[in-house]
């Protein structure tokens, strides 16, 4: 069985190698990445790439606080901390407007309680992860199966090959797929959510967890994409004036 990367942030350095001995002792985690810094933190999971968060809200500095963190990752994340409580309004918007799996567990607490905590988080998460897909129409197939998390982005732009009452997709396993009478205001009814999908431009619509860069300087996005000669390029897609403060927001 795979396990989960996780990554560690706690300026209690001696709670933090309890809490990585504690998730190291779970078959289903590798633990990454473990700091004291909000600082250090961000630079190394950079290089670590995790795809679980456990954090201390409050860090003892001024750089960042446990959820600044959160909400710039936007990672599921379970907060490891002794004032939850302060931030009950900040948890329900993480978990509510960025559609990801946040828990948390109250210090001080036993090794018990933190590793049915831990374990429990890690069922939602494999619980939110399987996969969805949708049954999708293309230029030469009907009612194609696939899977949502597969889709990086929608095209409506002429410039990249889809025609003016089509659209194109594009996937990070297949190459582009011309969809035919599709519009994006019926987008749900098809099973692609607007929580899934950022509008970026009026031609663009955008798997929200393909977006690895916002680029302020060309005002553009980075995704990757299964490209015509049959590989995974990186792509920059436009963001117009109109959408940039949203995009922006959601890449904090």
């Amino acid at each position: 069985m795979s396990k989960f990367k996780a990554a560690l942030l706690d300026d209690n350095k001696e709670q933090l190698k309890l809490n990585q001995l504690v998730l190291e002792s779970i078959s289903s985690f590798e633990v990454v990445a473990s700091c004291s810094s909000a600082k250090v933190f961000l630079k190394e999971i950079k290089i670590s790439q995790p795809e679980i968060l456990f954090l201390d809200l409050n860090l003892g500095d001024s750089y960042m606080t446990g959820m600044e963190v959160a909400f710039q990752l936007k990672l599921p994340v379970m907060f490891v901390s002794s004032n939850t409580s302060q931030y009950i309004k900040e948890i329900e918007s993480l978990k509510r407007d960025y559609d990801i799996c946040v828990d948390h567990i109250t210090k001080p607490f036993t090794e018990q309680e933190f590793i049915k905590t831990a374990q429990r988080f890690l069922k939602e998460i494999e619980l939110f992860k399987k996969e969805e897909f949708i049954h999708l129409d293309f230029g030469a197939t009907k009612r194609n199966k696939i899977a949502i998390n597969s889709i990086v982005y929608l095209s409506a732009d002429k410039n990249n090959g889809s025609e003016s009452n089509n659209k194109l997709i594009h996937f990070t396993n297949r190459k582009p797929e011309n969809l035919i009478d599709f519009s994006f205001s019926k987008m749900e009814e098809k099973g692609l959510l607007k929580s899934q999908f950022i509008t970026i431009h009026k031609s663009f619509r955008v798997n929200k967890q393909h977006i690895k860069n916002y680029h302020k300087k060309n005002e553009s996005v980075e995704v990757d994409v299964f490209s015509l000669g049959g590989k995974l390029e990186s792509k920059f897609l436009q963001v117009s004036e109109n959408y940039q403060s949203s995009v922006k927001e959601y890449k904090k």
